[in-house]
């Protein structure tokens, strides 16, 4: 696999050792525990039966990180067929990128939101490190949605942090559900459960529930429009915009008369700056471009209720900031400062070389980062700086295309 787009993001390696054998993976520091495989993830591989995992059994390791628990399973178990998936587009790319050091050929990597995009149907065994900041409604999907996926005799394997070790022991205490396994540490609580009888109607067919994320719909006034947005849990910005969205919504004045043929939206959050840019400025096409599924799917759809065809709307789960191949004529996007200075600079100078000559970028984060971006020589190579606006120690900067 091509790896180049990932080095911007590397952090270190780091080792685990289990059943005698020693594993290295490639971290980011913008992934959960990029300083060591937490510990809770290491306590549920220490507490499964290996010897009673079948040699062919189809795994499925949701919420897979960098990919420790979904990857020394494979590596373990190399006649497996291991599924690894996360909300998360870096995510994936380093699981897929710790895979390829590995050598494991009998694991896939893929986006999903939560069960929702699961390509398997039925799974021997689901493992996860459930996130402590899920919320309530999200952590009961993941722990009892599993039986959803499960063959008749297949189990979950869960770790969550010992807060969440009563809520989660209420959620398993059930006639449907038999706990086959409870360990507690000091800091963490596994589970091992089955399902002892099927899901009943009224659960659904799937267990892909997005109304879990719902926060309701507000109204927000930007730039003079009175837009209706439906929120999202666990996504910034749900009742008040950002200094840098609110920077970027004024910016849209220094783009003047346009009408872009393709716009792309990257790191759309709950939707406002593509809703307020389809408003605006009526481009042909707006292609959604993030790391985080739950964000692409919300600013779809407040796209789709502010009135733009849903034809016209491109997802995009990745790192980079603009669609492989595509050539807009318009870029607009908040930077994550926390993916670090290489990694921004690298991805708003790929960005810039892909726009058509003549096109539009405009960004917005913190002055330092931007400040930095407008010093890179990369991005002078392709992009020269226009008007710049400054609020609170944030910047948005319009650049065009030469």
């Amino acid at each position: 696999m091509d790896t180049t787009t990932l080095k911007p993001y590397l952090k270190k390696d780091v080792a685990f050792t289990i059943s005698g054998q020693r594993l290295e993976f490639a971290v980011s520091q913008t992934l959960f525990s990029s300083h060591q495989v937490d510990i809770g993830s290491a306590h549920l591989l220490k507490t499964l039966p290996f010897d009673r995992i079948r040699d062919n059994a189809r795994i499925l390791d949701l919420g897979c990180g960098y990919g420790p628990l979904g990857l020394t399973l494979a590596w373990l178990k190399p006649t497996a067929e291991v599924h690894m998936v996360d909300r998360d587009a870096l995510a994936v790319d380093f699981t897929l990128l710790n895979a390829h050091r590995l050598g494991v050929s009998n694991a896939v990597a893929y986006g999903s939101l939560g069960y929702n995009d699961v390509r398997s149907r039925t799974f021997d065994l689901i493992i996860s490190n459930i996130p402590g900041k899920a919320g309530g409604a999200v952590i009961r999907a993941l722990v009892l949605d599993a039986r959803h996926h499960l063959s008749g005799a297949g189990m979950a394997v869960i770790v969550v942090v010992r807060p969440l070790e009563q809520m989660v022991l209420d959620l398993l205490t059930d006639p449907s559900v038999e706990i086959v396994l409870q360990q507690t540490t000091a800091a963490h609580a596994v589970f091992h459960y089955r399902f002892v009888t099927g899901p009943s109607d009224s659960e659904g067919a799937d267990g892909s529930d997005q109304s879990i994320y719902d926060r309701g719909e507000i109204f927000f006034p930007l730039e003079g429009l009175a837009v209706p947005l439906r929120t999202a849990y666990g996504l910034p910005e749900f009742d008040t915009l950002s200094f840098e969205t609110e920077l970027l919504l004024k910016a849209y004045q220094d783009l003047g008369e346009i009408h872009p043929r393709q716009a792309v939206i990257f790191n759309p959050r709950q939707g406002h700056l593509a809703v307020a840019l389809w408003r605006l400025f009526r481009p042909t096409a707006i292609d959604l471009v993030d790391r985080d599924l739950l964000s692409l799917r919300y600013a779809r759809e407040n796209l789709i209720r502010g009135g733009c065809p849903a034809g016209a709307i491109g997802l995009h789960h990745q790192t980079e900031l603009v669609p492989a191949g595509a050539e807009p004529d318009l870029v607009v996007g908040l930077v994550r400062e926390d993916e670090g200075p290489d990694a921004v600079e690298a991805t708003v100078a790929q960005a810039g070389k892909q726009l058509v000559r003549g096109g539009s970028m405009l960004i917005a984060g913190g002055s330092t980062p931007i400040t930095r971006i407008l010093k890179s020589r990369a991005i002078g190579t392709y992009l020269r700086a226009g008007k710049r606006r400054r609020s609170k120690g944030n910047s948005s900067i319009l650049f065009q295309r030469v």
